[in-house]
């Protein structure tokens, strides 16, 4: 097998080294509050606080290279494949990932374009490919019902139709999602618009445009996939990577630099943060960008959310983007916290200011135009209720079952109640919703924009607005699950179909599209 050692992009002079590290809780840095999605059963509390030696450049995953035919479309490839990594110089992991070793290559496209991703299987088992916020058709959505056997391909299409945003891509294979994502199966996928453009926002990939790919490895030193911690969340790792990279740094020269968050992790949460306590500025979370950016404590993302957020240096600092367990999150964490410490801490991310930086404008006050939903036109109110069994209203997942049929071009509300004494999260297939209510009360401001995915806390219920376009189609479903992944494996997923007014969903036991 091939083997892939983590080494940063070429140097782009005189503007920054394409490099990024995973950082220690210090003055003056970005900290990524980090804790377990729903808690974790562990000797006690993990903590590599001042342990991480921030001496490797960040991995920048390269831009996915592209065609466009004569039609227009562009064309993408993707080849999910087993390899070898090095995480720790001359200690070979045996990894997944996709056109290399381990993660996969960054697809940009733009609104209005017509995209097609040509995706093979050389592993020796199925897989799939979901494409995780996009607004596409069922039968291109990369679900259960989209399986690539080994050695077979597939080639899904669809029209971007979006707004400017952060997606992402992974496999969703029913019951063994949690696995497929863990050995490496995960990419970005970066939308650009018209509008997004305008605003002057750092927009150069890998140079002031950077993606933080976090997750907790599980691999040890000596290169070894080690036996994850397993709770209530499912798997959880000791360390973190971001980008696949063991302790890395970012060098940059540019006064603002745009970090496009992602938690790829399957079950740990984290709430980011900077160690100098200077505030995150948010601007976008998974849907685009927000009406205006936000101040916040911290940014906290549940397994599949994304963030985009600005920092700006001065020259010669240094700031560390961490994670750890504030007192909020160990409250929501409950008892559990008591096995776990309830203060787990990563260091994720160092960025490195040079000596002279380009400057930057400030940031528009007005990022975005979002309208609210007319409330008046929701034609049906759906609830869904989260239990301790891995179950949602009271059923666990069937392949063959339409759990939910929807009427296309229809506002729906969605009350999403999570009953248990811990966290879960939910996510959607297909739309970005608005939350319109948690517990009765109005959103936050980081949660007032577009979204897939939303962290449920302990017993609130969370009242959710989404429309369905288009893209009817009775015989294929798309997916609602909670998004710790081990626990969608467990069965806490449920399906539903998009049909023309009177029409029925016709999926019947055993459908499965294989490719």
């Amino acid at each position: 097998m091939p083997v892939t050692r983590l080494r940063p992009p070429p140097l782009r002079r005189p503007r920054a080294v394409l490099g990024t590290a995973l950082a220690a809780i210090a003055a003056g840095g970005l900290v990524a509050i980090a804790f377990a999605g729903c808690g974790v059963v562990g000797p006690g509390p993990i903590s590599t606080v001042g342990k991480v030696d921030f001496d490797t450049p960040l991995a920048i995953p390269p831009l996915a290279e592209s065609t466009v035919d004569a039609d227009g479309t562009r064309v993408f490839s993707l080849d999910a494949q087993a390899g070898t990594t090095e995480f720790t110089p001359g200690e070979p992991s045996a990894t997944w990932g996709f056109n290399g070793n381990y993660l996969g290559p960054t697809l940009v496209a733009e609104r209005g374009e017509h995209v097609r991703v040509d995706v093979a299987n050389s592993l020796d088992e199925p897989t799939t490919v979901h494409w995780h916020g996009m607004h596409l058709p069922a039968e291109m959505d990369g679900g259960p019902h989209q399986m690539v056997a080994p050695d077979a391909s597939w080639s899904p299409e669809w029209d971007i139709d979006q707004q400017a945003a952060t997606l992402w891509y992974h496999p969703h294979p029913h019951g063994e999602t949690e696995d497929h994502v863990a050995r490496g199966l995960a990419g970005m996928f970066i939308l650009h618009d018209e509008h997004e453009r305008s605003l002057g926002l750092p927009s150069e990939y890998g140079v002031d445009d950077v993606p933080v790919i976090v997750q907790d490895s599980g691999f040890s030193a000596e290169g070894e996939q080690e036996s994850k911690q397993r709770g209530y969340a499912g798997g959880l790792g000791d360390e973190l990577i971001v980008n696949g990279t063991r302790g890395p740094y970012l060098e940059v020269s540019d006064e603002l630099v745009r970090l496009r968050l992602l938690n790829a992790s399957t079950a740990r949460t984290y709430a980011f943060t900077w160690g100098d306590a200077r505030p995150v500025e948010l601007i976008a979370t998974d849907g685009g960008l927000l009406e205006a950016s936000v101040s916040l404590d911290h940014v906290r993302l549940s397994p599949g959310e994304r963030a985009e957020v600005l920092v700006r240096v001065t020259p010669g600092e240094r700031v560390v983007l961490q994670s750890k367990m504030t007192p909020e999150i160990a409250g929501l964490v409950g008892p559990v916290a008591d096995t776990n410490g309830g203060s787990d801490a990563f260091d994720v991310l160092e960025v490195r200011a040079a000596e002279t930086l380009d400057p930057a404008p400030p940031v528009p006050a007005a990022l975005n135009t979002i309208d609210d939903f007319d409330e008046s036109e929701v034609a049906m109110t759906r609830n869904f209720t989260l239990n301790d069994s891995f179950e949602i209203n009271g059923e666990a997942m069937d392949m063959g079952r339409i759990d939910e049929t929807v009427t296309v071009d229809t506002l729906e509300r969605w009350i999403v109640d999570n009953a248990t004494s811990l966290p879960h999260s939910f996510h959607v297939h297909d739309v970005q919703f608005r939350i319109a209510s948690i517990d009765g009360a109005a959103p936050p401001a980081e949660l007032a924009g577009w979204k897939d995915t939303i962290f449920t806390e302990p017993e609130k219920k969370y009242e959710l607005l989404m429309r369905f376009e288009d893209y009817s189609d009775p015989d294929t479903p798309y997916m609602y699950h909670c998004h710790l992944l081990w626990h969608e494996d467990q069965g806490m997923m449920g399906q539903f179909a998009v049909v023309e007014p009177g029409q029925r969903a016709t999926i019947t036991e055993g459908t499965h599209h294989e490719h």
